[in-house]
């Protein structure tokens, strides 16, 4: 059991009254709560105030076939095993569909009162607070992480990013620079099953930027050697704390210098763009 007093971990974090923070959290890392994430989206609140406004991840990659989950689950599986994987699929319906990996504090916020959720049905974002719906109004069907998304949003509102327990292949903020690169990404089919008006399952493919994580770890170790990320712990779990502007910066110009093609090259490896929050 979590014996720290959370909400006084996420001061000494770094966390501000008022913020607007996009917050990535394994609640596993932080430990056991009495109340599960329950516990945590109360402490971050009242760190925040009712002034401030959590942003979560809550994005759902099993109502697509061109995810990576969809990829695991089906592989090696005969072609008339995956059409039947595929007519099973839940249709995204931004008001009830739960999120798919990304941990249980975004769940916790997805299903809180006042809530206010992105309609993109593979990579939606929840946010509560003042912000909430500014944040989210705008999510366009062909940019799932790009300027024209809840991520773009953040980044106009000059948000703040917070880590908790997981490392930086989640972080979400990275994407938005792949959308201004020099070179920006090639387009793929994305294929994905929505609500329609009459309750019944609709299918949506679209073309979309292809984005490429793979190189995460080694871009977070990089940005963190600047200085500008602030380090602490949440219960059990280390946080890293930072302004999603400085984030974006840094990752467009250690792009451009690092990666040797742009990851839309036909030849580069197919790469999910789901974070995976336990």
């Amino acid at each position: 059991m979590v014996n720290h007093d959370l909400a006084e971990d996420l001061r000494r974090a770094g966390l501000r009254p008022g913020a607007t923070v996009l917050a990535h959290c394994s609640l596993h890392e932080v430990g056991w709560l009495p109340d599960g994430p329950a516990t945590l989206r109360r402490a971050l609140q009242r760190v925040l105030t009712p002034g401030g406004t959590l942003v979560v991840p809550t994005h759902t990659a099993g109502n697509s076939n061109t995810s990576d989950q969809y990829r695991r689950a089906t592989a090696g599986k005969s072609a008339a095993a995956r059409a039947a994987w595929e007519d099973a699929i839940e249709p995204f319906d931004p008001d009830t569909s739960p999120s798919h990996e990304m941990g249980l504090l975004a769940e916790d916020v997805r299903r809180h009162p006042g809530t206010l959720r992105s309609r993109h049905p593979h990579t939606s974002f929840s946010a509560l607070g003042p912000r909430a719906r500014e944040l989210t109004a705008v999510h366009d069907l062909d940019c799932h992480l790009g300027e024209r998304s809840p991520v773009g949003a953040l980044y106009a509102a000059d948000a703040t990013v917070l880590m908790i327990g997981v490392g930086y292949d989640h972080c979400t903020a990275f994407h938005l620079a792949e959308y201004r690169l020099p070179t920006p990404p090639r387009r793929r089919a994305h294929r994905c099953y929505v609500r329609d008006e009459r309750g019944g399952r609709r299918r949506v493919d679209f073309l979309a930027p292809h984005l490429d994580d793979h190189d995460f770890p080694l871009l977070g170790a990089a940005f963190e050697g600047t200085g500008v990320v602030r380090a602490g712990r949440v219960g059990n779990a280390r946080t890293r704390l930072f302004e999603i502007r400085a984030a974006v910066d840094f990752a467009v110009g250690w792009m451009t210098e690092h990666r040797g093609r742009s990851p839309g090259c036909p030849d580069s490896p197919a790469v999910d763009i789901v974070n995976l929050h336990r």
